[in-house]
């Protein structure tokens, strides 16, 4: 650092990246904002520049550098910001220790954690250091890359591997390792390590039936209410499967759950008829909340709530290494907590480019004419939440109704004698659960497209002719 660069920075005032000592004398005092600044963004610590900015320098001899070297080496874990000495004028000098955000997060000083608040110093709180302290221990020891004990080749879906293989072949992302044979594609998207599978192969390839006693945090669950709270319920299910398995469940679940909207533009006569959700939008939501969820709470899940105005997708865990809701709409770096699952992700084809997700979202829901989604850390769970805007019922999708509604209505339309709940649930493709079909023919009732006569197991339901 020059001269120059030391009456510039002077010249800027502390601040969270910058203080300004006197003297070496206060180099405890220093060393304390030192840690600060390695816990967080880091910055600069400058000796012989007075609070005020004013760049008076100190007398500066070895003694001095090995002083500030032996404060130093009170940081914990071990750090070596580089000290650098610059010539000021005369005999005078600036001491400047430079930090970098440290790797190895949290950082003490003689036994405390410390963080920086604007240009002040403060202990760091308890809650702060032991989510630091869990991020560092993750980043060295994740869950994902530990093994799955117990389990083998015969517990996966053989063919999603060489589907994900293929895949990533043909989207170069991956070079062809010249075999198909399970383990060593395994091991070439480094989920077989040290001869033995782990974790993260399970959760992406482990078949529905290990996973649902083994890792039943592998769970999805959906749901549709109605109104705008979960007062009631109109649709209640759950899947167990990988993580591949559960985003078909929930794009399914979504497609057959969701009305096809309409909206009239100015100057313009014909309906316009979209989905009323981006479904890339909806796909990329899902995708990260499998991604980057904790697998580690055994109790965990991934959700989706439809309700009358929104929807909303939830995963365990909450936001780590700084990120905020905020930040996740601004540019920002990709920082997975579950990088070979979020690799084997890219590779695949779901998600195009890492650190991208939430403002591809942002990005789609904005040129549907929607608001940005919404993004909740709270209760140990992530939630982004879509909301539509004010459209006018198709009158091409049957008054708003949903592709089942309107495939059980195609059902009554080709059945002159009616049909049976237990028919229409053996026809319907693909399938659904009695309490969804019952509530769709409630719909259908309820617009005047379809009736029932007979009660019980006996009732048979019929089209409405002419509507």
């Amino acid at each position: 650092m020059t001269p120059d660069q030391i009456t510039a920075l002077a010249a800027t005032g502390e601040s969270e990246v910058l203080e300004f000592k006197s003297t070496t004398g206060t180099r405890r005092e220093a060393l304390r904002t030192v840690c600060a600044m390695l816990n967080q963004r880091g910055g600069h610590v400058l000796f012989g520049v007075a609070p005020t900015g004013n760049v008076v320098g100190q007398q500066v001899s070895e003694r001095t550098i090995e002083e500030v070297s032996a404060e130093i080496q009170q940081i914990d874990p071990p750090a070596f910001p580089p000290v650098e000495r610059v010539p000021i004028a005369g005999d005078r000098e600036v001491i400047v220790i430079s930090a970098t955000q440290g790797p190895a997060r949290p950082y003490v000083y003689r036994g405390t954690a410390y963080r920086r608040i604007g240009n002040t110093t403060v202990t760091m709180s308890a809650d702060e250091y032991k989510r630091m302290l869990f991020e560092r221990m993750h980043s060295e020891q994740r869950w994902e890359n530990q093994p799955a004990t117990e389990w083998s080749i015969e517990d996966l879906d053989v063919g999603e591997i060489q589907r994900t293989v293929a895949e990533a072949i043909r989207r170069g992302r991956l070079e062809d390792p010249g075999t198909r044979e399970p383990t060593e594609l395994l091991r070439g998207l480094g989920l077989f390590r040290h001869g033995v599978l782990l974790r993260a192969a399970a959760v992406l390839f482990g078949s529905a039936e290990c996973l649902e006693f083994e890792m039943p945090q592998c769970l999805l669950r959906v749901a549709r209410f109605r109104g705008l709270d979960r007062t009631e319920f109109l649709d209640n299910r759950q899947f167990h499967g990988n993580a591949f398995v559960l985003l078909a469940s929930a794009e399914r679940f979504l497609r057959d759950t969701l009305p096809i909207a309409g909206r009239f533009e100015v100057d313009r006569f014909e309906r316009i008829d979209e989905p009323l959700y981006p479904p890339l939008a909806l796909r990329e939501s899902l995708a990260n909340a499998l991604c980057h969820r904790d697998y580690a709470i055994g109790g965990g899940s991934v959700g989706v709530a439809v309700y009358d105005d929104r929807l909303e997708v939830t995963s365990s865990g909450t936001l780590h290494f700084g990120l905020t809701p905020e930040k996740l709409f601004a540019p920002h770096e990709s920082l997975p907590w579950n990088p070979l699952i979020a690799r084997t992700f890219y590779r695949r084809g779901i998600i195009e480019e890492w650190g991208r997700g939430t403002l591809k979202m942002a990005e789609l829901t904005t040129a549907a004419g929607l608001p940005r989604p919404e993004i909740e850390d709270a209760g140990g769970c992530v939630t982004i939440r879509f909301r539509h805007g004010h459209y006018v019922p198709s009158e091409k999708d049957e008054r708003g109704l949903t592709r089942q509604q309107q495939a059980i209505l195609a059902l009554l339309d080709r059945s002159d004698e009616g049909l049976a709940l237990r028919e229409i649930r053996a026809r319907l493709e693909p399938q659904a659960s009695e309490r969804q079909v019952r509530w769709a023919l409630a719909v259908l009732r309820k617009q005047g497209l379809a009736v029932s006569t007979g009660r019980g197991r006996v009732a048979r339901w019929t089209r409405v002719r002419g509507r």
